[in-house]
């Protein structure tokens, strides 16, 4: 039996998006009452060569939309890149999100051995839809929306695994 490619991907990314939009409220509400700096929670960061919080929201964002994006065919949509707060962060989450919704099923079904290349600072390098998708962008999605979770989390935010992970979307 076969996997969809569509149901390992978007339900998935629209399930875990969910969860990070849900964290960003929590996150957002933990500053206002303890009235700490946003901007500051907004810089932090595991380790100093790693990608402060702000980055890692969008990473989030942009490996769910640039992988069904890809692997649709559709040309890659253009964010500015300039998140300064929580609320910003959030309608990062939100355009994610409904970049995710409108792709269908038959985007993404059939494209497994489809020949994608994407270009990076150190070069080219040539993927299927397949590839990209397993071995590339899901994982890359899983890693910077748990850096983002754990940040917040080692910071003292009240939030759990039940919030990490969000509710299943159905497909």
């Amino acid at each position: 039996m076969t996997v969809s490619m569509y149901k390992c991907s978007a339900p998935i990314f629209l399930q875990y998006l969910g969860g990070l939009s849900n964290v960003l409220d929590k996150a957002k509400a933990h500053i206002e009452a303890k009235k700490l700096d946003e901007t500051y929670f907004m810089t932090l960061r595991v380790y100093p060569d790693m990608f402060p919080f702000h980055r890692q929201v969008r990473a989030v964002c942009d490996h769910a939309v640039n992988a069904c994006a890809r692997v649709a065919g559709r040309e890659l949509p253009v964010y500015e890149n300039d998140e300064k707060t929580f609320d910003d962060l959030k309608k990062r989450v939100e355009r994610a999100m409904d970049f995710v919704r409108s792709i269908k099923p038959e985007e993404l079904d059939g494209r497994e051995d489809s020949e994608i290349v994407v270009k990076f600072p150190s070069g080219e390098r040539r993927f299927t839809g397949q590839t990209l998708l397993l071995n590339f962008s899901l994982p890359n999605f899983y890693f910077h929306d748990s850096i983002a979770y754990a940040i917040l989390r080692h910071s003292g935010v009240e939030i759990g695994k039940r919030d990490f992970m969000g509710a299943p979307v159905k497909d």
